[in-house]
């Protein structure tokens, strides 16, 4: 099947306007891209078709609130990228809730918060393959074969781009502090 561009400024036009053949329209052409840009940016098929659901249905209900119309595609773009967000941090979220009985005070859990803000924004750097070996691997927790065959990958291609994707997250942090001020890094003071 032939990728189709975006729907016509006209359409778009009719569908803010609330005609609901042209909000069909439009939902219809921006579907492909959704999903495929959904594919590349979620850590798993489910997320990504979850994604690209919510994606469009938030377009169907929101079109007209949309303020001009050649940014329709940089809009969906937009809400499936914090839709994937949302859901890499929920599974954050379930691993920080299983250690929840560590916390002990209001502090240490803002600080947790702080420091998996800073590891997500190192993963959301990563190129497209490593961030997607990296989730669907270390943190969702797929065998590697099972990551391998997803991606389409050989198994020394994802263990090469799970390394890189770890060395490359491991460097971003290299230089930062921790939120009490202490060094992340194996370095000496001073160094």
């Amino acid at each position: 099947m032939a990728d189709r561009g975006w729907v016509s400024t006209r359409v778009i036009e009719a569908a803010q306007a609330g005609d609901r053949e042209s909000i069909a329209a439009v939902v219809h052409g921006a579907n492909s891209h959704v999903r495929r840009f959904a594919e590349h940016l979620c850590a798993s098929p489910q997320d990504a078709e979850d994604a690209a659901q919510e994606a469009l249905i938030i377009l169907y209900r929101k079109i007209g609130s949309l303020r001009v119309t050649g940014a329709l595609a940089s809009w969906m773009f937009r809400i499936v990228r914090n839709e994937c967000l949302r859901r890499a941090r929920l599974l954050f979220d379930r691993f920080d809730e299983a250690g929840a009985g560590l916390v002990t005070s209001a502090e240490e859990q803002v600080i947790r918060r702080l420091e998996a803000e800073i590891v997500a924004q190192a993963i959301r750097e990563l190129p497209d393959v490593q961030r997607r070996v990296l989730i669907t691997r270390d943190v969702l927790g797929y065998p590697g074969r099972v990551v391998a065959d997803r991606l389409g990958l050989s198994n020394a291609a994802m263990k090469s781009q799970l390394h890189r994707a770890r060395s490359t997250v491991r460097l971003g942090l290299g230089g930062r502090t921790d939120a009490t001020g202490g060094r992340t890094t194996s370095e000496p003071p001073g160094a």
